[in-house]
């Protein structure tokens, strides 16, 4: 997807550069509005306001919200650097929480692929509030491309969104 494909930002309480996004699956596009930007090396720093669903009993993000976000984030960047929208399961996902978002913050995730193989991926993912790291994630992916049901077809490609 190049910079003319993506949509122009709507809501002006979105940060400069960031655009809605449609990727993911219906459980990830049920954590908010998704927006995007474009970082150096061509991956995709992606971002959402904090909401009242996204928070526990205690007002802080929850951390199930966090580990949702940050395996999307790396998902998604996956599939960008591969070119292509395969079959990736996450294989292994370790996640520390350093701190916390709440109501109305700007969360970004930000994602580094530190290796990519044939069949396997590593990654990292850091959700960041302003320069403050919330959360910091780790993760392998296994690639399991198989015949898709339908056929390539079935899918839309990336530049659908």
């Amino acid at each position: 997807m190049s910079e003319s494909e993506l949509p122009s930002a709507a809501d002006p309480d979105v940060p400069e550069g960031f655009v809605p996004l449609a990727f993911g699956g219906p459980y990830f596009r049920a954590l908010g509005p998704m927006h995007g930007r474009r970082q150096e090396g061509g991956g995709l720093i992606i971002g959402l306001r904090i909401a009242e669903s996204h928070l526990n009993i205690q007002g802080f993000t929850h951390g199930g919200m966090l580990t949702t976000l940050a395996d999307g984030a790396l998902g998604l960047n996956l599939a960008i650097a591969r070119g292509q929208r395969g079959a990736q399961v996450t294989v292994s996902l370790t996640a520390d929480f350093l701190s916390s978002a709440r109501l109305g913050d700007w969360l970004d995730a930000r994602v580094a692929i530190t290796r990519m193989g044939q069949r396997l991926a590593y990654a990292n993912c850091d959700l960041m509030v302003g320069s403050r790291q919330v959360l910091r994630s780790s993760a392998v992916f296994a690639f399991v491309d198989r015949p898709l049901p339908g056929g390539p077809a079935a899918l839309p490609s990336l530049a659908d969104g």
